[in-house]
């Protein structure tokens, strides 16, 4: 049996598409969970209460933990470390491997211009702690044996479907309204996004590999561009006229007095007013794997819709 832990989100659904290939035993969890695959067993459950999670890991060999919480520093601070630990204690009680994933948010700001397993960890954000924190809830525990386990990270990602994704609300989005995209801080800084199915097949390899465990892994994800290429490959796409609208930092926070996600955001700015360059080298190499080409990836979005 393998578990997916918050499996309606757009990697838990690409993870479950992929883990067919390993296994015929899926569990996915969620509050409303719905199947994917024919013969997957849902559960519903609150990851806050312990019992359940003991629950839903029981019998399980690899746990992946895909939850994606509300966009609010107030609900990360006060769930995360309690689900967190929650998943640890199950998959420590039922001898069950765990396979996180993550983001790049714990990253120290000024070594994002090359992201690599081995970029320090020093969050500029409140954010970045809440996960700096997790790391190290789940790192303490391998590094003791008392747990097997996998942290798979991504850059912001994009792909088919997807409503939780920067890049699809501020460009392809706005496209589809007649309305010119929208970019922050700098068009002209590199920015790299991972394509969701190659972040569920890759997340799905490294969970049925022994060798993958006790390591931190980036996943595939295509050569950065600068933020006008992107918003130029999505107009030649959707056969548009590339207009743009640039907001720059100052902006971005007079929005978030009256935005809350805007507010929220405004943290993470220091993604987008320098190059931001997420490498996969480890894992391309490790596997022969080569993500999706990013002319691809925007025509699998656009075909796909919303």
């Amino acid at each position: 049996m393998q578990t997916i832990l918050g499996a309606g989100g757009a990697i838990g659904i690409e993870l479950a598409k992929a883990l067919p290939k390993y296994t015929t035993d899926i569990r996915l969890v969620s509050r409303n969970p719905q199947k994917v695959n024919e013969n997957d067993e849902l559960i519903s459950a609150d990851l806050l209460n312990k019992q359940a999670v003991m629950d839903t890991v029981k019998n399980s060999s690899v746990a992946y933990v895909t939850i994606g919480l509300p966009y609010d520093i107030k609900t990360w601070k006060k769930q995360w470390p309690v689900i967190m630990q929650n998943i640890i204690s199950a998959c420590k009680e039922h001898t069950c491997k765990l396979v996180f994933f993550d983001n790049i948010y714990m990253i120290d700001k000024n070594h994002i211009g090359n992201i690599t397993e081995e970029s320090p960890i020093n969050p500029s954000s409140k954010k970045g702690k809440v996960r700096a924190e997790l790391n190290r809830m789940i790192l303490n525990e391998v590094e003791k044996g008392n747990l097997d386990a996998i942290i798979a990270r991504a850059a912001d990602f994009y792909g088919p479907k997807v409503n939780t994704s920067v890049l699809q609300e501020t460009v392809f989005k706005n496209f589809k309204r007649g309305k010119a995209a929208n970019w922050f801080c700098s068009l002209d800084r590199l920015h790299n996004f991972t394509y969701t199915p190659d972040a569920g097949i890759a997340t799905a390899m490294l969970g049925n590999d022994p060798k993958a465990y006790n390591q931190i892994w980036n996943l595939p994800t295509a050569e950065p561009m600068t933020g006008r290429e992107w918003i130029e490959a999505f107009a030649r796409e959707m056969n548009v006229k590339p207009k743009i609208q640039l907001a720059p930092k100052w902006m971005i926070k007079i929005m978030g007095w009256f935005n809350p996600i805007m507010r929220e955001f405004v943290e993470m700015l220091y993604q987008y007013d320098r190059d931001y360059v997420f490498n996969s080298s480890k894992f391309e190499e490790s596997y022969d794997f080569k993500p999706t080409p990013i002319e691809k990836g925007i025509r699998e979005v656009v075909k796909a819709g919303l």
